[in-house]
């Protein structure tokens, strides 16, 4: 058996009527920002908020009786785990997922919700899979892997079948890259289709295990990034094949650039975004002059990202756009100074989220204190406005960076 656009097409058939046929559109603004035709596959607003359930379903759907009885297993970050809970339980097989003890605490409760067993293990994708394995021989299970699979890799492959279908003037794929499934069945998929559309994947320095791996190079891992659904050590056998086939390049991007695309999906396109299923968009941002003038699908590939998390990149965000901005004046500690400080911050349109007066720092003098004010403002423009309306009144505050130094 081989991953092909025949196989890719029946997986279509397969899936019609049982995961959303998500939309394919174009961003105006986000091309405007990007000087690329930039074209959203919104694959986060599948049932389980990604692309994962396609894969996943083509797996389970072939499963003979004898091992639909027995159950499966899985090993994931989040993502592959809710898609087989989902589905699993959708066609009554008995489902246990074995998961990173790191993972995002709503992408484990959303497993167990969708009545999988969920086994907690290890602190890379590596130790869960092994672990899994371990599962599988002692309670004979059948082993789902998240990647490196045929009927996995051409369900993936169905996402780029739809995009062409919306969009069929795309020349270029943008694409999310961990242990390959998507990327490798969207390549051949596209191909197919379409032989001059150029591949690209995407892949965090920290975890640039594909990158590596079709150039030949000695792989150095990182230990955290934003992006867990594509943080992979172990590359799979037939999607770096297929890979090194079909794939022009992959692109490595850094955990800023995914911030910002976070960020700019939710400001512009009001739709959330993990850091995976902004790879693609961030790679458009940090390497502009491999996209511009063209029409650029990028695949959405999922919107699992844990609340606290994405609100703390929203506010990392602001402080790169200096629209909040921490305000340190050293001052004598004597009434009214907090007072005056306020008064011309909010002249100048300044919002004050927050105030801290430091006493008991050993550097300020016994009788003087430390006032730290986190102020929000309209952008950098503004931010400059209010730093000069702040002098003009005999201040000096000292913007500190945003480790607070």
């Amino acid at each position: 058996m081989t991953v092909t656009i025949e196989r890719i097409r029946a997986a279509a058939a397969l899936l019609q009527g049982q995961i959303v046929r998500t939309p394919c559109l174009r961003s105006q603004t986000l091309s405007a920002i990007t000087g690329a035709e930039i074209y959203l596959k919104f694959e986060n607003q599948q049932f389980t908020a990604s692309f994962k359930e396609r894969g996943a379903l083509c797996k389970l759907s072939r499963l003979d009786a004898d091992q639909r009885r027995r159950g499966v297993i899985a090993m994931s970050a989040g993502n592959h785990a809710q898609g087989v809970a989902h589905h699993a339980s959708r066609l009554g097989i008995p489902a246990t997922i074995v998961m990173p003890v790191n993972t995002p605490f709503n992408k484990v409760q959303q497993t167990r919700l969708l009545g999988a067993r969920v086994v907690l293990h290890g602190q890379q994708l590596a130790e869960a899979e092994s672990h899994a394995h371990e599962i599988a021989r002692r309670e004979n299970l059948v082993f789902v892997h998240p990647y490196d699979d045929e009927d996995i890799i051409v369900g993936q492959g169905t996402v780029a079948l739809e995009m062409l279908e919306d969009q069929p003037d795309l020349d270029c794929l943008c694409v999310p890259v961990g242990g390959g499934g998507l990327l490798g069945g969207m390549a051949v998929a596209a191909r197919s289709i379409k032989p001059s559309m150029q591949l690209l994947g995407v892949q965090t320095r920290s975890f640039p295990s594909m990158y590596a791996a079709v150039r030949g190079e000695p792989m150095e891992f990182g230990t955290q990034t934003i992006a867990e659904g594509i943080a992979v050590r172990n590359v799979g056998r037939i999607t770096r094949e297929l890979i090194a086939t079909h794939v022009a390049e992959i692109l490595l991007i850094d955990e800023a650039d995914i911030e910002r695309a976070i960020s700019l999906l939710i400001s512009i396109e009001k739709t959330v975004v993990e850091g995976a299923g902004a790879a693609g968009l961030a790679a458009v941002l940090a390497h502009p002059e491999k996209f511009k003038g063209r029409k650029v699908g990028l695949v959405l590939c999922g919107g699992n990202i844990d609340t606290r998390l994405l609100a703390i990149v929203l506010q990392r965000q602001l402080v790169r756009e200096r629209r909040l901005v921490t305000l340190r004046f050293e001052s004598a500690d004597q009434p009214g100074t907090l007072a005056r400080i306020a008064g011309v911050i909010g002249d100048a349109g300044g919002n004050i989220i927050e105030v801290a007066h430091h006493r008991l720092f050993l550097d300020v003098p016994a009788k003087g204190a430390d006032l730290d004010f986190t102020v929000e403002t309209r952008d950098a423009e503004h931010t400059e406005t209010l730093l000069a309306a702040l002098r003009s009144a005999g201040l000096e505050p000292r913007v500190l960076s945003a480790s607070g130094a």
